[in-house]
């Protein structure tokens, strides 16, 4: 049998990834749950997925965290500035562990886009190429949960505000990711394969309408410059270098960053990526 771990398993993408191996009938005891705190993982181990501490920033914890696996999910960082050396310390122990494929989570473009996150990405990406190991590389685009978690901040304000311009985000749902990567994870033909990873595009102002059926509450999109954006995120607490990097990424989406062609995505869910106006209403529903 075939034995498959996922990094990050008690996260929002990679606890969903291992619900989707298990729901697509890979036995529990051939799922390793690679965790940074196993604690956290109880309901795992509960269900008889192999729970195994492996922290990215402390290097001896990964070889017994991968040994005996064959198909690995890198799931990327969330140290940013650090997830070059920590990605680079997986990779070396699934190689010596003698792991047959790692399967990445990158970013959309990551090797020519100007995304203030892609250069992490891009450097990953070449570890993979330079280790010798066959890999599959996911470009995943931005979730939508990254707005929808939002929804009652835009509620009580009555207007999403950024300085996205008509940019258009090709997001999708964190289980359509997860879908995905268990597609990838599970199929034959992805070695060497990069994907680019993305749902129907939208913009803020379509966003905005999507937020204003599902609730009932108008709800506008107040586009402004980027130096303004930063003004009101530091205003609403952010520090001076946290609201740049927030302000970057919305310039990133006027710039077309974070568009895509969600044709890879559709391809491999099998059907359409999440509509919009579904994961919004969900969550109003909430």
């Amino acid at each position: 049998m075939t034995t498959y771990a996922v990094t990050g398993a008690t996260g929002a993408l990679g606890a969903l990834v291992v619900g989707e191996l298990l729901g697509r009938g890979v036995p529990a005891a051939d799922v390793v749950a690679v965790v940074r705190t196993p604690s956290k993982a109880e309901d795992l181990a509960a269900r008889g997925v192999t729970v195994r501490r492996g922290d990215y920033s402390a290097p001896e914890t990964l070889p017994a965290a991968l040994a005996g696996v064959d198909v690995l999910l890198l799931v990327s960082g969330n140290e940013v500035g650090r997830r070059v050396p920590q990605h680079e310390a997986v990779i070396e122990a699934a190689v010596d562990a003698g792991v047959g494929r790692i399967v990445y989570t990158s970013v959309l473009r990551a090797d020519t886009t100007e995304l203030a996150l892609a250069p992490e990405h891009k450097a990953t990406e070449e570890l993979l190429r330079r280790s010798g190991v066959l890999f599959t590389v996911l470009r995943n685009g931005w979730y939508t949960e990254n707005y929808t978690e939002r929804i009652p901040e835009y509620l009580a304000r009555g207007a999403i505000v950024g300085a996205a311009g008509g940019g258009r985000v090709a997001a999708a749902t964190r289980a359509d990711y997860a879908a995905a990567a268990a597609e990838v994870l599970l199929g034959d033909g992805h070695a060497g394969a990069v994907y680019e990873l993305g749902g129907t595009p939208f913009t803020f102002t379509e966003l905005a309408a999507q937020i204003t059926r599902a609730s009932g509450t108008e709800v506008g999109y107040t586009d402004v410059g980027v130096a303004e954006l930063v003004g009101i995120l530091q205003g609403a607490g952010l520090d001076e270098p946290t609201a740049g990097f927030v302000a970057a990424l919305d310039e990133a989406i006027a710039r077309g960053d974070l568009d895509a062609d969600p044709a890879d995505l559709v391809r491999l869910l099998g059907r359409p990526s999440t509509p919009l106006a579904d994961a919004v209403r969900a969550s109003v529903a909430v």
